[in-house]
């Protein structure tokens, strides 16, 4: 079957898309009510964050747009320090949309949120004109523990930064799909869900936590040392990159520290607790590569930076400034 604009209608055939595809694989008391809004339980400070993924091609090697957008949306909520509890999730299908092909994105989804911890408890579908294309709006909501106060602005002088694991495979897995160039890399698209929680119980002292994805590591560590007012300084030869990603930067003249992933983080934390936040990272799914890759400078006493800069400091003891990204970059990766 292929999506027609009745099914968009709100009458007999989108009755059936929803109950053939939706509600049977995010089925849970709070959606099978089917109001117009979900009640939920809660109390306290909450994390509330929103997103659209347009990702072409939208199943890819390691992943697909339903994974992808439970994963962004749950990783935006981590890096508050929030646990995150429900989702909801607006489809727009274009017509032509095959409903095999939907049936694999919502079935994915529904995975993803099992193994992220949440529920989808609300969603909406529309169905416009077009060439067969999916496209997916989500909204996440989470709980904040007492006492947790994670921000961009929260870097110390003293830091050192943690990055989970390897740059650039999700960016890498999109482009080669794109270009057809064959290859064994695959999207790291993960919900940071244990991570986080084994920081949290593991009660590291976390300053600051931010996902890796559009604009790449220097783009995310840039916005990062501007908010904070700080100096940021990376070893480029702690950064991890495996070969085959490293390959295709070069066959294509890309740079990792720009590339985006849709599975890593950046946590900030005291250097004494540096050790203790490996661990927990490592032992964590998805964490297993975590590396400490720099630190935090004050700027009245780093020698090569100001307030705001971003540092690299290469093998042979040159040091290269980084900015955020400049220009497109790969647009569509998510």
């Amino acid at each position: 079957m292929i999506v027609t604009m009745a099914h968009g209608s709100g009458g007999a055939a989108t009755s059936e898309l929803i109950r053939d595809i939706f509600a049977k694989a995010f089925d849970n008391d709070v959606l099978n009510e089917m109001e117009d809004s979900a009640v939920v339980e809660g109390s306290g400070r909450i994390a509330v964050t929103t997103d659209s993924f347009v990702v072409t091609p939208i199943e890819f090697p390691g992943g697909d747009i339903g994974r992808l957008c439970v994963c962004g949306t749950v990783n935006d909520l981590l890096m508050r320090g929030a646990v995150p509890k429900y989702l909801t999730c607006g489809f727009i299908l274009q017509e032509g949309a095959d409903t095999e092909v939907l049936k694999r994105i919502v079935s994915s989804m529904a995975q993803t949120a099992r193994e992220a911890g949440v529920q989808i408890v609300a969603g909406d579908t529309k169905v416009i004109e077009g060439n067969g294309g999916i496209l997916i709006n989500t909204a996440g909501v989470g709980f904040i523990p007492d006492g947790v106060e994670i921000s961009a602005k929260n870097l110390q002088v003293g830091d050192v930064l943690i990055l989970s694991g390897n740059l650039g495979d999700h960016h890498a897995a999109i482009l080669g799909s794109r270009l057809s160039i064959s290859n064994d890399i695959v999207s790291d698209n993960a919900p940071l869900t244990e991570m986080v929680a084994n920081l949290e119980k593991d009660r590291v002292d976390v300053h600051t936590m931010r996902d890796v994805t559009r604009g790449g590591l220097a783009s995310v560590l840039k916005e990062l040392a501007v908010a904070s007012g700080v100096v940021i300084t990376l070893e480029e030869e702690k950064l991890p990159v495996t070969n085959a990603v490293r390959d295709f930067c070069g066959l294509l003249g890309l740079d990792p520290l720009y590339m985006g992933n849709e599975g890593k983080m950046i946590a900030a934390v005291p250097a004494e607790e540096a050790e203790k936040a490996l661990n927990a990272i490592r032992r964590a799914a998805y964490g297993e590569h975590a590396v400490v890759i720099g630190r935090v400078e004050d700027p009245g006493q780093a020698a090569d930076g100001k307030a705001g800069d971003l540092l690299l400091k290469t093998p042979i003891g040159g040091i290269r400034a980084l900015d955020v990204l400049q220009g497109e970059g790969l647009p569509r990766i998510c």
